[in-house]
């Protein structure tokens, strides 16, 4: 199995034993998401920055505007990439162990920009398709001004911890007789009903794939 070498940023300090640095762990929890957080610094003051995602291989991409001055200032510098899933609250017997069941991912490294125009197509193609297989060929295509305007950046996974949570409470042995319900509360996201842009032409129905999300973690309606 291969594994993410453990760094000093790398390595778990606090519940340890919660730790994984198999790739294959932490693929599955990043291509089970589409929400990652980037944090960087500006002049000084950690910023933090929620927007989409996806990996491709050995690297995790996201991407916007060429003016974005979060893209501008992340490009060549130390970023911290993170993605959370909450899977359940964890009621205990006292307020101390209380907890949430999660899987998480933490990526450190230096994101470089991807300068090629039909890389970065390609990118911004499997953007698509990872939420929506068989999408890009019915779109308009991009045009050379959308490109321009769109910075793509990547991450290398090389430096990358995950971190689980799961099962019931850990309550101090003596609490296991109170009189107080403990145990856990799942959460999962669902999918609602479709909304059409009012400005749907006539006569088009939805895709079949807009019914499918499991692979990124969203259940049926």
């Amino acid at each position: 199995m291969n594994h993410a070498p453990r760094t000093a940023r790398t390595r778990l300090r606090r519940k340890p034993e919660r730790g994984r640095h198999d790739r294959e762990t932490i693929n599955a929890i990043l291509d089970a998401g589409l929400i990652c957080h980037v944090g960087y610094v500006i002049d000084g003051q950690p910023c933090v920055t929620p927007t989409c995602y996806w990996r491709e291989g050995d690297h995790v991409y996201w991407h916007g505007s060429h003016a974005s001055r979060m893209l501008g200032q992340a490009a060549g510098r130390p970023v911290c990439l993170t993605v959370t899933h909450l899977d359940g609250l964890v009621a205990a017997r006292s307020g101390f162990h209380h907890s949430i069941n999660y899987r998480s991912v933490m990526i450190f490294g230096r994101p470089k920009k991807v300068e090629d125009g039909a890389r970065k197509l390609r990118a911004l193609e499997h953007f698509v398709e990872r939420v929506y297989p068989g999408r890009w060929k019915a779109l308009r295509p991009a045009t050379k001004n959308e490109l321009r305007a769109t910075t793509v950046l990547y991450l290398p996974l090389e430096e990358a911890s995950a971190k689980i949570r799961t099962g019931p409470p850990v309550d101090d042995a003596e609490d296991c007789a109170l009189p107080v319900w403990a145990g856990v509360v799942p959460i999962r996201l669902v999918r609602g009903a479709l909304e059409p842009d009012p400005k749907l032409a006539a006569g088009i129905e939805p895709p079949a794939y807009l019914s499918d999300f499991g692979r990124i973690g969203i259940a049926p309606a």
